[in-house]
């Protein structure tokens, strides 16, 4: 009986143990009798199929099963039978046993692990069934389970596959993982699992036995084999593993599935049998302990722990835990509890307060002083075993403990010994620990990015003689590539070839699994049965198995291995039939069969084979990245490798970096350790980029540079240039702690002389490095590229070169267009070296990256690609684009750079090591001069590529690229365009510059770069007639259609002056009006005076100056925004800028000086006195503040008024302020910042009785500043009699006494002055000699000038009532100019003034000739008010007002011209405007009477924004609210009272200049009619607006007239057409109609076409029931805030639609071809394409939450007080209005809420989170709300409560992330609170996000308050205007970057 031998084998050799076991099992559970009954066996007997009955019975309690003789023994489980068997498997066998009697199929379902799978292998072994065994995955397919077609000899059969297998031969099919299979895959099985029937696909049907049996009666066997029918045997039965859905991730079982299974549920062994298998495995472990262990792992799985979400507790891991501390009982059993489950780095805080719990219950925490193994002290090679080992002696608490662990084939290398490697402490425990575990299971090694995980394990490796298998997974890895892929032989035959892994688990060899995080845990588990069992089932049919299984099955069979592997043949024809039906006719020979037949193909796994797998840390809570599940805890033991300790790291960096500069390592790691440590998230991710490896690679750089700056080293490492605003603030504020500053060299433009590259003897020299000229073999494969050197490129390329000299692979990020790629072609052009190109873009997949297969002849043949090309030759592979492939394919380039080393799909390997090679074939090494060079976008927004650098970015050295500086972009365009003009190019490069830092503000979402710029530049150059302002059209009419962005281009672009959107016809200068004839005055004569005295002698005295000083003063320099006023259209004004004035600040004298061509403006404001001066061409102007340096004058309300007199060389930058009350003068030196006080030798003053009433007693005293720039001024009083000269070069003063008293004083000559007499304005004229010496007699003449009429008679009454002037020139008109102003051929000394009677007057002769001097003049209608008329004041009451101080008037001797600003009252509005328009509000009117063409031009100053509420004080200043001064020669430059300067032309031939100019720049071609066809006028007149029929088709319809929607029409409502009422948009491609055409619609249609408009919005807010009034409340916050809220939605719009992109689903029936399966094509099959689609989310992963957000503003009442000062209530407002609007629609995505807080309470609800506001109206209540509260609220603070209840309050929701803003104006420190409480509250929790924002508070308090909180985490808006700002940032930089 051959079966009694086969169960008791025979006694001794080496079957002995086993059939020992085997007698003890048969004693528990075969209750049977050594005879066979034979009744009914006769029946089976006739089929074969069946197997022959043994006459066996198994009983188990009171079920009996015979058992048969198995048909093929090789595949019924072996070994799976323990000796003891525990009773509740017992009762699971007893049941599967009734069930198997029923015929009915099982479904066992259990928690994770192996326990289910070897209750079933037990089961199966019991009962000698023969298994086909299958591991479900997420890509499992029909094909896997029915049937696979191969090619033999170029014909297709079908293979029959697991499932038809085990159905036809009578085996049982084991399916496990059904909830990881894909849900339409399983229903393939229905019918065979209820029915046992199947259609097959190549047209055989299975049927079950029972029908088949009765249509054997009436048909013979060969009629059903002709009609394809196949008999399912009745010993098929199927046994499914699965997990319980609901609680573990996965599909839920399909309900026809489900309900064909008999389901068990086998829990955890019952505590009581683990207990005995613990004690059996753990002699030397005290009972207790193994059940305290036991009493916590079974807690962490009850049913409590998972609703806590903790994963359960891996039991099946236990034994193996326990017999480590078997070997060392001397061990922590907290520690070995961490490998098994690592819940320090698995679970959330709660998480771990909980598990602590649990072990403090069950005593486990360790006492004192954990003992843990210390280092491995040797490792043996142990020979006398069969199998490799080796001993392993570990040094634990002061003892050595020797262990056997399996080792590899290589020679074993001491601990230590590695000089790559370097030991430090915790290195040595990590490896003792790792020995440990080795000894029993897999190990899984968890550590962040670059904390040298791969170095231990290699390390690990080489201690133990293992050959080293990498294995780098990435996401979309399916099981195929894990275990084996198709490939065809060279006859064209489909053939399968073992992945790496197998072979290795084949020849014993260590596999890393780099990056297990990333692997989709579907397809993972088809490596459970590897890992658990050491068994595996592959898809060519082969089987490994555990070596004992593998030699008990060769010794019962007695076969050898090589039969073992080899097929068995068989002759029948039957069998032959069921394996290949391919047609009736063609039967397939034998010879055939042994290929697809029954192959055995068993082999074992080498005893030495051992998995390590390398992973990141999971993030607690985040759906994707947690992916250390229940499943997974059950495969390996876990060791965390923690970051390095700073003393380790020191000394990994001094080993491995000897050279390094002590001091910078120092300052480097504390600042990297500092990141480490902290709590918040954003220094955190900062952290990530500076790992060991990063740390290295600076090092490494350091030593061999060590003069560089260590500043730039870091911001380059984490690419601070491209970090969102906030992680960039808190790195800058930490390396500032950390004291690592900018080198100071930094701040100079560097010269490009400093950084030329030159070629030179075969070396190449950039900068300061030099690096030898590459010899290439392949020179049409080195970039050559039209590259113009500049500066800050030279200096990128530097610094590539450096790293490159390194040996470093290089990656630049930048935006796009900054010259990546120049830079790249031009670095490997000038080197010499050859290029492979490589582009990747969404569909790059991991073998399209390395292979390119392609079917020649039907046979498979790879190409290969760039890469593998680039390896073998030694070139320089530049991968482009880097950031659109998906980052799980990029990172297979990790192991080809950090390991050099990489598996391609053909089999063939990449290695670096050239020594590894020895004679395997398949291998290509890497070329020691192959580089990488990888080019990526910048992360984040707009890009929105896949993270490269955050998952890369440590394996290379990183380099930003940045637009280049405007120097060094000027001189790029200069090479580009040679010919176009240099303002033009300046023009760009500062508008871009603007348009560049406005994109990295977040105000606009595009970059522009230099690309865009070039592209300009070239079109210029091209067709240098196109204006500018059309060609810059070419980059911005991207944005012509989204308004809010076109409106912060355009005004940028007008700011520099590109006039876009200009037509040459829009020039608007002042209208000219003729100026009245000239009439002949008289003459001005040096007569007679009445009393009879020709000259009177003036005596002068001469003094010293008294200086007191210096004294040092401030200068604050602010940043000026010059906008040039000819963008739109071209009119006088040029340029303007604004001061920064006040609100209540007046400006009171502005003056400028010219010094070579350089301009400079002073401004003096005198309330409080401050002075400004700036040059209009630069980037920032300075202010003084002198409020308290001018003393004040008690005795009535103080006006000061303060004049300003530029000095000039060599005094150039010096000043005089000059106070005309108190008669202070000062002198300030605006370079050296000295001020003096210069006191003149005062006259006797007598003093007065002042009393308030008494007008005299405010004395004026005056300045005479003509000749300022020869640095001497004049002073006098005001009915004074007496001169003061002040000579400050010499530093005297001249005082010369007057027998007049003064009115005013005209410097007319340096040696000439007029004066004119206060009483009776009579003139006079001073000669003085030209230079006054105190020996000389120092004689002063007086003349008396008098003023004869041309005709005497009335001469009398003429005489009383002489005009004073208003402005003399101190300097001639030339001649010509003179002749044309007077109309006559004359050259004679001359002066021209202007007074009120006249707009000119030319006075010829005056002042150098004695003789009489002729009078012209240019009468005025009516002479202008006279100014000391009384005037009514405000309150009706009379009050004579003083004429104003400044004159405003100016002579410009260059153009011949005189400019005076009058108020609109004297200008003659009639003749400029006309009827029908109103004119403008303005400061005033610019008269410029022009003598030359005889013209007079009134041209309107614009009213100030802001003007003084002082205006009595105003009024004595001017009597127009702006001040003029004269600007270089033909302009003039005003001043308004706001503090907008303006920069006027006004010579005509300046003007028609600049004309020209501006008409090229916008180009003359607009004007020409050209035929182009596309701007078709349409030619037809416009009749009035109308909605327009609705198409019912929605055809596109152009033009016509009739239809609703249609583009480029007229009338109806549309997009781009003529005279419609409103855009609607029906979808269409848009015609534009040409803005010209668009102008010429008529008035009356574009008047209706604005009321259909408004009439809609009325109906809107019908609709709402708002009324007109709140609508435009509402519109005051929402416009306010309308640019952030644009940009904000854009981005959500964005992430939303990066979030829904579609992935690539593999396996369908149509799409394009998968190049993966390629060969499944070839054999047939239909599921070989993959297309585009929504991924179903993984069923079971998270539910992906909303973020939360609360938003906690401050509605206090100090809010309400002080919004009148600076708005902070409305800017609140503004704020909570921009949140609303920004998440309106996105509610699935983001949650908001917003609380108030003020003295009423800590959390008043504004906005509950179920009851977001719908509409405008709500929106309105709500901040109505708001200001209701902040109005009639508590007065007290509840900021730190409010955020405490906000932080404390939204964490008890679930969400994805949380934030909390609060919006405050707190002024702690008046309430008592330290900041640092605060402080405390905003990082209580580390999953809030919590922001402060404070309002501007009193002085520098908030700023104060800014550097106490965690960078980035409070901002202080000291201008309202930047709330929302700040919050779109805090948005765009935390909440976004992770969507």
């Amino acid at each position: 009986m051959q079966s009694r031998l086969l169960l008791l084998g025979a006694p001794g050799g080496h079957g002995g143990p086993a059939a020992r076991r085997m007698r003890l099992l048969l004693r528990q559970v075969v209750r049977g009798r050594p005879g066979g009954d034979g009744c009914g066996s006769e029946v089976r007997l006739l089929h074969a199929g069946a197997g022959a009955d043994t006459g066996d019975t198994v009983n188990i309690g009171d079920v009996s099963y015979k058992l048969k003789t198995p048909k093929s023994p090789e595949l019924v489980p072996q070994n799976y039978i323990s000796d003891s068997l525990a009773q509740s498997v017992i009762q699971h066998l007893r049941w599967m046993m009734q069930k198997d009697l029923l015929g009915q199929d099982v479904f066992l379902i259990g928690p994770p692990g192996p326990l289910r799978r070897s209750i079933a292998m037990q089961y199966l072994e019991l009962t000698k069934r023969e298994v086909e065994y299958i591991a479900l995955s997420r890509d499992t397919t029909e094909t896997d389970l029915k049937q696979r077609r191969e090619i033999r000899a170029g014909t297709a059969f079908y293979i029959d596959q697991c499932a038809v297998r085990a159905a036809t031969e009578g085996r049982t099919l084991v399916l496990e993982g059904l909830e990881k299979a894909e849900r339409n895959v399983l229903p393939v099985l229905n019918n065979l699992l209820e029915n046992r029937e199947m259609q097959l696909e190549d047209g055989r049907f299975l049927m079950s036995a029972e029908r088949y049996d009765k249509l054997l009666q009436d048909h013979t066997k060969t009629e059903l084999d002709a009609w394809k029918l196949v008999r399912v045997s009745e010993n098929f039965r199927v046994i499914a593993l699965g997990l319980p859905v609901p609680k573990y991730s996965g599909n839920p079982l399909d309900p026809p599935l489900r309900s064909r299974f008999q389901a068990r549920d086998i829990y955890y062994l019952p505590f009581k049998d683990q207990l005995e298998l613990l004690y059996s495995v753990g002699a030397n472990v005290s009972a207790e302990k193994i059940s305290q262990l036991l009493s916590f792992a079974t807690t962490l799985c009850s049913q409590e722990s998972s609703t806590l979400g903790l994963p359960d507790f891996p039991l099946d891991s236990l034994p193996a835990a326990v017999q480590i501390l078997d070997s060392f009982p001397m061990m922590s059993i907290k520690h070995a509890i961490q490998w098994l489950y690592p819940y320090t780095i698995l679970l959330g805080h709660e998480g771990k307060m909980a598990v602590e719990g649990v072990l403090k219950r069950f005593e486990l925490q360790d006492s004192g002083s954990s003992v843990l193994p210390k280092e491995v002290v040797r490792v043996e090679r142990l020979t006398e075993s069969h199998s490799p080992q080796a001993s392993v002696t570990v040094r634990i608490a002061e003892k050595e403990v020797t262990i056997q662990v399996p080792a590899g084939t290589r020679p074993i290398s001491q601990p230590g010994a590695s000089e790559r490697f370097v030991q430090t402490l915790s290195h040595k425990q990590l490896l003792a620990e790792m020995m440990q575990s080795h000894m029993v299971k897999d190990i899984c090694l968890i550590g962040g990015k670059g904390c040298g995980k791969t170095v231990i394990a290699k390390n690990f490796a080489d201690n133990l003689g293992y050959n080293i298998e990498p294995i780098m997974l990435y996401q979309d890895m399916t099981a195929r590539d894990l275990l084996q892929q198709r490939y065809t032989l060279p006859n064209g035959d489909t053939a399968w070839r073992s992945s790496p892994l197998v072979n290795a688990a084949l020849e014993g060899k260590l596999v890393l699994l780099d990056g297990i995080h990333r692997v989709n845990a579907g397809t993972l588990a088809v490596l459970q049965r590897l890992i658990h069992d050491r068994e595996l089932s592959l898809y060519d049919g082969s089987r490994l198995l555990r070596e004992d299984r593998y030699m008990r099955l060769k010794e019962e069979l007695q076969l050898s291995d090589e039969q073992l592997r080899k097929s068995i043949c068989c002759h029948s024809s039957t069998t032959l039939d069921l394996v290949c039906h391919k047609d009736e006719q063609e039967m397939c020979p034998c010879s055939l069969l042994h290929c697809i037949g029954k192959k055995r193909s068993i082999f074992p796994v080498h005893p030495s084979f051992r998995i390590i797998a390398l992973a990141e840390p999971p993030v607690f809570g985040s759906t994707t990245q947690q992916w250390l599940g229940p499943e997974f805890l059950t495969m390996f033991f876990f060791h965390y490798m923690k970051p390095l300790a700073k003393s380790e790291e020191v000394q990994v960096i001094k080993e491995m970096v000897p050279n390094i500069p002590q001091e910078a390592l120092d300052r480097l790691l504390s600042f990297a350790h500092k990141l480490r440590e902290t709590q918040d998230p954003t220094a955190q991710s900062l952290a990530a980029s500076l790992s060991t490896r990063q740390l290295l690679r600076i090092c490494r750089r350091l030593s061999q540079y060590p003069h560089e700056n260590l500043h730039s080293a870091v911001t380059k490492a984490c690419l601070s240039r491209f970090l969102p605003s906030l992680a960039r603030s808190a790195l800058e504020k930490n390396l500032a702690d950390a004291a690592i500053e900018i080198s100071a060299d930094n701040n100079q433009e560097p010269e490009l002389e400093d950084y030329q590259c030159e070629v030179a003897s075969g070396s190449l020299r950039i900068g300061a490095v030099t690096a030898p000229i590459y010899n290439a073999r392949e020179r049409m494969k080195v970039p050559d590229v039209l590259f113009y050197d500049n500066i800050q490129h030279m200096i990128v390329m530097e610094d590539m070169l450096k790293d490159f000299l390194l040996g470093e692979h290089l990656l630049l990020v930048g935006n796009q267009g900054v010259g990546k790629n120049k830079i790249v072609d031009r670095f490997l052009h000038l080197l010499n070296r050859p290029r492979e190109y490589i582009q990747l873009h969404r569909d790059t997949t991991v073998q399209s990256l390395t292979l390119q297969p392609s079917v020649k002849d039907g046979l498979i043949v790879y190409e290969d690609s760039p890469l593998v090309k680039a390896v073998k030759l030694g070139h320089v592979l530049v991968v482009d684009e880097a950031d659109k492939a998906p980052t799980n394919v990029t990172c297979i380039l990790k192991t080809l750079v950090e390991n050099g080393e990489m598996i391609l799909a053909d089999g063939r390997r990449i290695v670096a090591n050239s020594a590894n090679v020895n004679g395997r074939e398949n291998v290509i090494v890497i070329h020691p001069d192959f580089r990488m060079i990888v080019l990526a976008n910048r992360p984040g927004f707009p890009f929105l590529g896949n993270d490269f650098f955050g998952t890369l970015g440590d394996i290379f050295s990183c380099h930003a690229v940045d637009n280049p500086k405007p120097h060094s972009e000027l001189e790029m365009l200069r090479q580009y365009g040679p010919d176009v003009p240099e303002p033009i190019l300046q023009k760009l490069v500062a508008a871009f510059g603007e348009l560049r830092s406005l994109a990295d503000q977040g105000t606009i979402n595009y970059p522009y770069s230099t690309r865009e710029v070039v592209n300009i530049v070239k079109h210029l150059q091209k067709f240098p007639t196109e204006g500018l302002s059309s060609v810059v059209r070419n980059v911005f009419d991207f944005d012509s259609y989204n308004n809010e962005m076109r409106e912060i281009l355009i005004n940028t672009l007008h700011k520099h002056g590109i006039p876009i959107g200009a037509k040459p016809t829009n020039v608007h200068l002042a209208k000219e009006l003729p100026l009245p004839e000239q009439t002949f005055m008289g003459f001005w004569t040096f007569g007679q005076s009445r009393n009879g005295m020709q000259k009177l002698l003036c005596p002068a005295v001469t003094h010293h100056i008294d200086v007191k000083g210096p004294a040092l003063i401030n200068i604050q320099e602010y940043p000026i925004e010059r906008y040039e006023e000819r963008s739109q259209t071209f009119t006088e004004e040029c340029a303007s800028c604004k001061l920064p004035l006040d609100e209540i600040n007046l400006i009171c004298d502005i003056a400028t000086s010219c010094e070579n061509e350089e301009n400079t403006l002073y401004v003096v404001a005198c309330n409080p006195i401050t002075l400004y001066f700036l040059n209009m061409t630069g980037k920032s102007g300075y202010m003084v503040d002198l409020s308290d340096l001018f003393p004040r004058m008690a005795s009535r309300i103080w006006h000061p008024f303060v004049t300003v007199a530029p000095l000039g060389n060599p005094l150039k930058g010096q000043v005089v302020l000059h106070e005309q009350q108190s008669n202070v003068i000062l002198l300030l030196d605006t370079t050296s910042r000295a001020l003096r006080r210069l006191i003149l030798p005062s006259e006797e003053v007598t003093p007065k009785k002042s009393s308030w009433w008494n007008k005299e007693e405010a004395e004026t005293y005056k300045m005479c500043k003509e000749f300022s720039h020869k640095n001497w001024l004049v002073f006098y009083k005001e009915n004074g009699n007496s001169l003061t000269v002040l000579d400050v070069l010499e530093g005297r003063t001249h005082t010369i006494s007057l027998p007049i008293d003064l009115k005013t004083v005209f410097l007319v000559a340096e040696d000439k002055w007029l004066l004119v007499e206060s009483r009776t304005h009579q003139k006079y004229l001073l000669t003085k000699p030209a230079h006054i010496e105190s020996e000389d007699s120092g004689v002063c003449q007086l003349y008396a000038l008098k003023e004869e009429l041309p005709s005497t008679g009335f001469g009398v009454i003429q005489e009383t009532d002489f005009s004073i002037p208003h402005k003399i020139s101190s300097d001639q008109l030339s001649s010509e100019n003179l002749s044309s102003a007077v109309g006559q051929k004359i050259a004679s000394p001359n002066r021209i003034l202007s007074d009120e009677t006249s707009y000119a007057m030319v006075v010829v002769g005056f002042p150098d000739l004695m003789s009489p001097s002729e009078v012209y003049s240019w009468k005025r209608p009516s002479s202008l008010h006279k100014r000391n008329v009384t005037d009514t004041t405000f309150y009706g009451g009379k009050k004579t007002s003083e004429s104003p101080k400044q004159s405003n008037c100016v002579t410009l001797l260059d153009t011949n011209q005189i400019v005076r600003i009058l108020p609109p009252g004297e200008v003659p509005l009639k003749d400029i405007y006309p009827k029908d328009v109103t004119p403008p509000q303005t400061a005033g009117y610019m008269e410029i009477t022009d003598l030359r063409s005889k013209k007079l031009r009134y041209i309107p100053i614009p009213r100030s924004e802001s003007l003084s509420p002082y205006t009595t004080w105003l009024s004595t200043i001017s009597d127009t609210d702006a001040l003029l001064a004269e600007w270089g020669k033909g302009a003039v430059i005003t001043v308004d009272m706001g503090g907008h300067i303006r920069l006027w032309e006004t010579g005509l031939e300046r003007l028609q200049r600049s004309l020209i100019e501006w008409r090229n720049m916008i180009g003359q071609d607009s004007d020409r009619h050209m035929q182009i066809t596309i701007n078709r006028d349409s030619g037809e007149d416009v009749s009035s607006p109308k909605h327009g029929k609705e198409d019912p088709d929605n055809m596109p319809h152009v033009g016509g007239n009739t239809w609703a929607g249609g583009t480029g029409g007229r009338d109806t409502a549309g997009l781009g057409g003529k005279g419609g009422p409103y855009r609607l948009d029906a979808g269409h491609a848009v015609y534009q109609v040409s803005e010209a055409e668009k102008d010429a619609v008529p008035e009356e249609v574009k008047r209706a076409a604005r009321e259909m408009g408004q009439k809609a919005f009325q109906q809107r807010l019908k609709e709402i029931q708002m009324s007109e009034y709140d609508a435009t409340t509402y519109e005051r916050f929402s416009g306010a805030v309308r640019r952030q809220v644009r940009s904000l939605r854009i981005i959500l719009d964005n992430l939303q639609a990066k979030g829904k992109e579609r992935q690539w689903l593999r396996h369908q029936a149509t799409g394009e071809l998968d190049d993966a399966k390629i060969i499944d094509g070839l054999t047939g099959e239909k599921a070989i394409y993959k297309r585009r689609g929504e991924l179903e989310p993984q069923l079971g992963s998270p539910q992906q939450k909303p973020k939360r957000l609360r938003l906690v503003v401050d509605v206090s009442g100090s809010m309400y007080r002080f919004n009148g000062v600076d708005g902070r209530l409305e800017r609140s407002m503004e704020a909570v209005c921009m949140v609303m609007e920004a998440f309106e629609n996105y509610e699935e995505k983001f949650k908001y809420d917003i609380a108030g807080h003020s003295g009423d309470g800590y959390n008043i609800g504004l906005v509950p989170i179920n009851k977001i506001p719908k509409d405008n109206k709500q929106r309105l209540e709500i901040l109505k709300t708001m200001h209701a509260h902040a109005q009639f609220c508590m007065s007290g603070d509840h900021t730190l409560e409010g955020t405490e209840h906000a932080i404390k309050e939204i964490v008890k929701e679930e969400a994805d992330e949380y934030f909390v803003i609060v919006l405050s104006d707190a002024n702690l420190s008046r309430y008592g609170i330290h900041p640092a409480k605060f402080a405390q509250i905003l990082t209580s929790n580390p999953q809030v996000n919590a922001f402060a924002i404070f309002i501007g508070s009193l002085g520098d308090q908030a700023t104060r308050l800014q550097r106490t909180l965690p960078a980035g985490r409070s901002f202080v808006a000291m201008d309202t205007k930047d709330i929302p700002q700040i919050l779109q940032q805090i948005f765009t930089s935390t909440m976004l970057s992770t969507v």
